[in-house]
């Protein structure tokens, strides 16, 4: 056990969770049109330029609400089984379980639901174009999070989503992934219901964290994993319509660094340091083979467009800057959906 980060604040839950589509111009319909989110950047694969890299999130694509893809069309369909992040939950209000019932119908979006969990929550699951597993879970912690709202999106404000609720890893046994998770990266054991176990991050700071509870609330939530034990079932295969990595969340660089020393002296590999422009990454395969990733808060989806033009032109980082007119003749031409009444 590594005592520097059992039950710490290090890790504040989810940064992001990234996918991947097979058509970019569905993709933005739906998570822009159906659900509501914000394309908060328009860019492209940082190791694969040629494809883009889609962020969905709130108005400024705060850590704990980015949802992500990379657009890659000629690979296979992904295959449900373990060793995968199996399904994606947004946060939605209490109240709001109706409308969403409602919204899915009238656009046409495949779901099933509403069922109880936990007996706190209701979740509806549904799928986007490329048959990518997600939830929505109507909860009473969407009230700490009014912060987390694309208040420009066809959805009303009191019924949007409010970035993630967790994420689920299906997993062949669980006993080795939990200890990752609770012995570095500072997640609790909290319940179990059959072969679904959950963990949470404490809500108590960690003595070592440099972070207030203050600069917190502006990310917001997002610090549920549940494992879901499925012997017997088939590997996954990662492909379109699949979950290509989860990342985790730390604020600064300094703490980045003490969770890789001790991911590495748990005898797991880890990348060094990437510099993805908006975040500072570090990736490395839990034991039950799902990608993780540790992603530093800073700096942010605005360090090169102004809040109000997020997402509505091609952006990349200065070093590709230079490919950016054979780039543009590769890449598909993508729109915004039409705008909707509230």
């Amino acid at each position: 056990m590594t005592s520097s980060t059992k039950g710490s604040r290090d890790i504040f839950g989810i940064h992001h969770v990234t996918a991947i589509t097979s058509n970019p111009q569905k993709n933005i319909d739906f998570y822009t049109g159906d659900l509501g989110l914000r394309l908060v950047k328009l860019t492209v694969n940082q190791d694969d330029p040629t494809a883009y890299h889609l962020y969905y999130g709130d108005e400024l694509g705060r850590p704990g609400t980015i949802l992500t893809f990379f657009h890659w069309p000629n690979i296979p369909r992904g295959r449900r089984g373990i060793s995968q992040v199996i399904a994606t939950s947004f946060l939605i209000p209490e109240n709001s379980i109706h409308y969403w019932i409602e919204r899915l119908k009238k656009r046409q979006v495949q779901f099933r639901g509403p069922y109880k969990r936990f007996n706190d929550e209701q979740v509806i699951t549904l799928y986007d174009p490329d048959g990518l597993e997600l939830e929505l879970v109507a909860h009473k912690s969407a009230e700490d999070r009014k912060v987390n709202i694309w208040k420009g999106g066809p959805v009303p404000t009191e019924d949007a989503i409010r970035g993630f609720y967790s994420v689920t890893l299906s997993e062949e046994g669980y006993e080795l992934t939990a200890s990752v998770l609770t012995d570095e990266l500072g997640f609790v054991s909290t319940r179990h219901d059959g072969s679904r176990f959950r963990y949470e991050i404490s809500s108590t700071p960690s003595t070592s964290s440099t972070t207030t509870d203050k600069e917190e609330v502006g990310v917001g939530g997002a610090k549920i994993v549940d494992v879901l034990c499925l012997p017997y079932t088939q590997q996954a295969l990662i492909g379109i319509g699949s979950v290509h990595h989860v990342a985790f969340r730390t604020p600064t660089d300094e703490q980045q660094i003490v969770l890789r020393h001790n991911i590495v002296k748990a005898r797991l590999n880890a990348t060094p340091v990437i510099d993805r422009f908006y975040f500072h990454s570090v990736y490395f395969r839990e034991p039950g083979g799902v990608l993780f990733e540790i992603a530093t808060n800073p700096p942010g989806f605005t360090v090169d467009e102004q809040v109000e033009t997020l997402g509505t032109q091609l952006v990349l980082p200065p070093w590709l800057e230079s490919m950016r007119s054979d780039l543009e003749k590769i890449l598909p031409p993508v729109s915004y959906p039409k705008r909707e009444m509230k």
